[in-house]
């Protein structure tokens, strides 16, 4: 097949990486010609051009697709998605997250592509967002579902968020869980003891893992919020921040001002291969981030065997169950705190939960699952958009 996926920026994160995995896949799986587009990568989170360029990946890059909302800029986005759309002339494209799939939806939908495809890797409307923004980006969302043919989620609780706020049709959506390098997870290539000393943790430390950008609603102002009561009870428990962000400055002087900057770790930016170690060398996965899809590091954590402690948003109680972890009610923080405690007070229970997510989820999110369902997807829906009768974008029109 000709394929075209189209994202806004190749920085270190979630949609990213489930999005490059998908196009290596594609193309070294199934012999795909793919071509991959998207907006620079600002930011400090860094990026993931080198491991395109390694795997031999067709990634062109388009300077006007860029995260924030710019009318002017967008437009000429859409243009430029349409010139290259034409030269490539794809059987499918697609989209990856909301600024790219809307942009990129309209171009492709304008330039009749047979096979239009976007994947909810989070929803940009939910409780934390202010009702205006939410107004702006379902109303955009809505507009966006009916040209498109297929709406892949990353768990069932896109797709039934999606649909309460009457974005696309039951048809249009499919789950498809993130896929990921699973082997790296289940066998970490260096020893948890090495890695504890390079990150100062003692025999007796009971650490937790927090992976994602130091940035607005991922949560770490909540955990600084509670530790000093958590290390008060129980003075061995350690934090471990893994990524950066443009907040590091911020937390780290909030930490200093707590008196708690000794029990938590900031790690930097790392690259992706070294978050199987992080994790391994940790004793849990805390992630009280206010709005996510479903957050990769709580299947990975799990299949490293460590439990996970998740507010509960969106896809995370798929994974966070009463036998693999704690899902805690939104924004509740007495009792994150009282998760962490109850976890790193029990060493046998933070090793059931965690081998019981390992044992549970290790085929599950394999990328190979990943990229052989959505390769399914555009068979199908194509072979479906053929049939006899049938118009060109009948599926998505409602």
């Amino acid at each position: 097949m000709h394929i075209v996926h189209v994202i806004t920026r190749l920085i270190l994160g979630g949609a990213q990486e489930n999005t490059l995995l998908t196009v290596e896949g594609l193309h070294h799986r199934y012999g795909d010609d793919v071509t991959l587009i998207t907006g620079p990568a600002e930011g400090p989170e860094g990026d993931l051009f080198d491991r395109a360029e390694r795997q031999g990946l067709q990634v062109e890059l388009m300077p006007e697709l860029v995260r924030a909302i710019r009318p002017g800029t967008d437009w000429k986005a859409y243009q430029k998605l349409r010139q290259a759309i034409r030269r490539l002339n794809p059987e499918v494209v697609h989209t990856h997250s909301s600024k790219a799939g809307i942009v990129g939806r309209a171009a492709a939908w304008d330039e009749k592509v047979p096979l239009v495809v976007h994947t909810i890797h989070g929803l940009p409307f939910g409780p934390s967002e202010k009702p205006w923004r939410n107004r702006l980006y379902i109303g955009l969302e809505r507009w966006a579902a009916k040209r498109c043919h297929a709406i892949v989620s990353v768990c069932d609780a896109m797709t039934e968020q999606a649909l309460a706020a009457g974005v696309g049709m039951p048809e249009q959506f499919q789950t498809v869980y993130s896929g990921m390098e699973v082997e790296p997870f289940l066998n970490p290539p260096r020893p948890r003891d090495e890695i504890r000393r390079e990150l100062g943790l003692a025999d007796h430390d009971v650490a937790f893992a927090t992976v994602a950008r130091l940035f607005e609603r991922k949560g770490h102002e909540d955990i600084l919020e509670i530790a000093p009561r958590v290390l008060r009870q129980n003075p061995n428990v350690r934090f471990v921040w893994i990524g950066s962000g443009i907040l590091r400055d911020r937390l780290e002087a909030e930490a200093d001002r707590l008196g708690i900057r000794h029990a938590i770790h900031f790690t930097g930016l790392v690259p992706p291969d070294r978050i199987p170690e992080l994790l391994n060398a940790c004793d849990a996965v805390l992630h009280p981030s206010y709005r996510e899809g479903l957050a990769r590091v709580l299947p990975q954590g799990l299949i490293v065997g460590r439990p996970a402690i998740s507010y509960d948003v969106d896809g995370a109680r798929e994974v966070v169950l009463p036998e693999t972890g704690i899902l805690v009610p939104f924004l509740d923080r007495d009792r994150l705190a009282s998760a962490i405690l109850e976890l790193a007070e029990n060493a046998d229970r933070r090793a059931a939960l965690g081998a019981e997510g390992r044992r549970r989820f290790a085929d599950q999110f394999r990328k190979e699952t990943m990229v052989d369902q959505l390769r399914s997807l555009y068979t199908e829906r194509l072979q479906g958009l053929s049939s006899p009768g049938d118009g060109r974008h009948r599926a998505s029109v409602g």
